[in-house]
């Protein structure tokens, strides 16, 4: 009962408002209980008039919240299953690779690298160009030199696609070319640094230059985190530079 009632009904007692005969029934209750039952009252016509202003809001929230939930479950689905086709058509990819169909598994891969998940689109991006390393390397030097060049592919993966490219370019590219385009990769913290010098080295070589085969040779050797296989081709190569006597 609100405040107003319990006054009405105070104000229509026989005896007037000071007469409490009508509180009878509240006998054996205490005060606090009866301002207990005001103040439940109060709250009720609060909450009711809060409802009535924004109940609408609060419904529209509720199914914008449920729905949002649901498209993002609905997404998660939508990658996993993308995710495991494309998993599906990379093996798939591989397997003609392994099975010596160049030509097909260059397609399946370049279909991959455009259909495909983002991690999946970059590994078909490399297959492909070592696929195509097989049959038409100029094809696939130009290939590893799109990737290297996206910024997008990340700094390793991009280094992977220089070495790539100097490699198949050591035998017929000169010296100054290679040096370009691998120089950087030989920084002390590239993780490709010892595959670079040796590739550096080894064009050096090939081209006649002894004075900078030898400086990436000493600069194998001296590296004491330089893996024991590189270390020992670089040994041998310094032998032969010694031997020339061009060194």
């Amino acid at each position: 009962m609100s405040i107003l009632g319990w006054e009405s009904r105070l104000a229509a007692a026989p005896g007037g408002p000071g007469d409490y005969s009508e509180l009878g029934s509240c006998r054996g209750r205490s005060v606090s209980d009866i301002f207990q039952e005001v103040d439940e009252e109060v709250r009720r016509e609060q909450l009711k008039k809060l409802w009535e202003r924004y109940g609408n809001y609060i419904i529209a929230a509720c199914v914008l919240l449920i729905a949002g939930v649901g498209a993002w479950r609905g997404y998660e689905w939508w990658e996993t299953k993308r995710a495991v086709e494309s998993g599906a058509a990379f093996e798939q990819a591989m397997i003609l690779a392994e099975a010596g169909k160049p030509q097909e598994a260059e397609a399946a891969f370049a279909k991959l690298a455009t259909d495909g998940t983002a991690g999946y689109r970059m590994l078909a991006r490399l297959r492909e160009a070592a696929e195509l390393a097989l049959t038409d390397p100029k094809a696939a030097i130009k290939a590893y030199d799109e990737i290297a060049a996206d910024g997008g592919n990340g700094p390793v993966v991009q280094d992977i696609a220089t070495l790539r490219t100097g490699f198949l370019l050591v035998d017929t590219a000169p010296y100054g070319d290679i040096r370009t385009r691998l120089e950087p990769l030989t920084g002390t913290e590239r993780p490709f640094r010892y595959s670079a010098r040796e590739l550096l080295a080894l064009s050096a070589w090939k081209q006649r230059d002894m004075g900078a085969a030898r400086q990436w040779a000493d600069m194998i050797i001296a590296d004491p985190q330089t893996p024991a296989g590189a270390r020992s081709r670089a040994e041998v190569l310094s032998e032969l530079i010694a031997a020339s006597g061009k060194g």
